[in-house]
């Protein structure tokens, strides 16, 4: 397979960036898109060229290390990450743009690599149960209805690769806080602090420049993990009772 690849080339968040073009040969369609990368970056290493920095790591689909705005879309054409997306999902001759993830809250750091530590921060103001259990204990010690813990284990799948910010029109991370609000909201353990843990979250996304949710749903139809939409609802559900209760 021969292919034309577009990707944004840029040293640092300090300078101008620019698209690149690229000809490419002997791609195997059995190859992951990651790993057509490798063979391209191998290449411009025997020319002496910079090679392209892209994030990856287990490259399983599960650390949301991952991450290209694949002509124009989160991950690219297949609902998964980028790491799993194969090269099969394209046909010889084609023209492909790369570009990292679009969002002011996610400056550039090189190339194809972005500083997504606003969603760690976002985690550090509230997504997360501050009392210290110890070991762990007997699973039944702890009742909890089976709905209830197995809408928390759907949505704890949420990975936190940022494609539902990089999809969203506005930039909006508000399907990433409405899965972490959702998961530990429907467990026990996550009652005492639900509601400063909502209020922290959605002040610090403010904070951060993500943009407003106006429910447009690109969201979960770019999301590896398909989180559904009604996280969000759950959030601002939970953002206005935890507002009228005075925080």
């Amino acid at each position: 397979m021969r292919l034309t690849l577009n990707i944004w080339r840029q040293a640092n968040a300090d300078v101008q960036g620019a698209m690149h073009r690229y000809e490419l040969d002997g791609v195997s369609e059995d190859m992951s898109f990651l790993e057509m990368l490798d063979v391209l970056n191998e290449q411009l290493n025997a020319k002496g060229e910079e090679p392209i920095a892209f994030d990856s790591d287990c490259r399983e689909g599960i650390c949301g290390m991952c991450g290209l705005m694949i002509n124009g879309m989160a991950h690219g054409p297949e609902v998964t990450t980028t790491c799993q997306l194969h090269m099969r999902s394209f046909n010889d001759g084609d023209e492909i743009t790369i570009e990292p993830w679009r969002a002011e809250a996610f400056p550039v750091v090189k190339d194809l690599c972005v500083d997504r530590g606003a969603l760690d921060r976002m985690i550090q103001s509230g997504g997360y149960i501050s009392a210290n259990t110890g070991s762990a204990p007997e699973a039944n010690s702890v009742p909890a209805a089976r709905d209830k813990a197995m809408r928390a284990f759907n949505v704890a799948t949420c990975i936190g690769c940022g494609a539902c910010v990089a999809a969203c029109p506005n930039g909006s991370a508000s399907l990433f806080v409405g899965a972490k609000i959702t998961h530990l909201g429907e467990l026990p353990q996550g009652q005492p602090e639900r509601d400063s843990r909502v209020v922290g979250m959605v002040a610090q996304h403010d904070h951060e420049g993500f943009g407003g949710c106006t429910n447009i749903g690109e969201c979960t139809a770019a999301c590896p993990k398909e989180i559904p939409m009604d996280v969000i609802s759950q959030l601002n559900k939970d953002l206005r009772t935890a507002l009228k209760n005075g925080h």
